[in-house]
């Protein structure tokens, strides 16, 4: 399982090499929420640019990560924040779906 600091990587998507990565060990959610994934987070990272990671904490809760190379004058730290709040609006249902997926089948609450 791909960790980092206690935390699990859910997915992610990178500006700066144009790649999306999907943990293999989530291969058997399904397609529509695997695409929906791909979606936000490449439309994420097309928009604001840097690295844009989804992992869980190790309460289960589903986090947002941005970085960006350092001086990159593309990526719009404020248009980040702002897009990320639009995002757990709007994908609300998806990503509590997500957070209890992980609870039942990785925490085994």
């Amino acid at each position: 399982m791909a960790m980092y600091d206690g935390k699990v990587v859910l997915c992610g998507a990178n500006s700066y090499e144009e790649k999306y990565y999907l943990n293999p060990d989530f291969e058997q959610l399904p397609d529509a929420v695997k695409n929906e994934l791909k979606i936000m987070c490449v439309l994420y990272v097309n928009d604001v640019g840097g690295i844009l990671t989804l992992a869980y904490g190790e309460d289960g809760e589903l986090c947002f990560e941005v970085t960006s190379e350092e001086f990159d004058p593309m990526f719009d730290d404020i248009g980040s924040r702002l897009k990320i709040k639009q995002i757990q609006r709007e994908k609300r249902e998806l990503l509590e779906a997500l957070q209890m997926y992980y609870k039942v089948f990785f925490l085994g609450e």
